[in-house]
């Protein structure tokens, strides 16, 4: 008679380093997407996380957002990242109006010892999913972005890091006294992603 086990997913630092990468990839086509930062017709539809999401096809965001997981995925393979801000502006002006907070906290044992963790593939897109759907969810209570705007990326790590040519610094890009809404986070026992958006607040909410 043959037994059973219930089968366990294991995650590695690289395993979860891709679903990290992946996932910013994702959710940085949903943002453009949902804040009206390009065309509607500019973006196409995939199914991912068992959700209906759309890609830029535009190939300058392409090139962009694969050029950004590149770069995310060594510093998060090497336990150097601590988070990623998308950050969206005004165009005539570069005031900030949007910051896509994703903290990153690593469990620094796997990266030292290269020991894996143990979590099922299936809990981690339920969580995925429920940030993705949040995202698409924001447009309910996020002011509405009435000018041209422009994005760019943050990337907060470790002193020790060396910057790439392809990067510079930067200020923090921060909102005076912003209004904030945390989102789900999802935690692949290896890294561990909280979400949150701060938004300029409405001048109307001041009367």
């Amino acid at each position: 008679m043959a037994s059973k086990t219930a089968s366990k997913d294991i995650i590695t630092l690289r395993g979860s380093t891709a679903i990290v990468s992946e996932f910013f990839g994702y959710a940085a086509n949903s943002i453009l997407y949902n804040r009206g930062m390009y065309p509607e017709e500019s973006f196409g539809k995939v199914k991912k996380y068992g959700l209906p999401l759309l890609l830029s096809q535009d190939e300058g965001v392409k090139t962009f957002i694969a050029n950004l997981n590149t770069q995310l995925s060594e510093w998060l393979e090497a336990g150097k990242l601590q988070r990623i801000v998308l950050v969206i502006m005004s165009k005539a002006t570069n005031e900030v109006l949007e910051r896509w907070n994703f903290s990153i906290e690593t469990d620094k044992e796997v990266v030292e010892k290269g020991v894996s963790r143990e979590k099922s593939d299936k809990e981690i897109m339920r969580e995925i999913q429920a940030i993705m759907r949040q995202i698409a969810s924001s447009i309910t209570y996020l002011p509405c972005l009435d000018e041209p705007c422009i994005f760019d990326v943050l990337a907060y790590t470790d002193m020790d890091v060396a910057v790439p040519f392809t990067w510079t610094e930067s200020d923090p890009k921060l909102i005076a006294n912003p209004q904030m809404v945390k989102l789900h986070s999802f935690d692949t026992k290896i890294h561990k992603v909280d979400t949150l958006v701060s938004y300029k607040n409405d001048e109307w909410d001041e009367q």
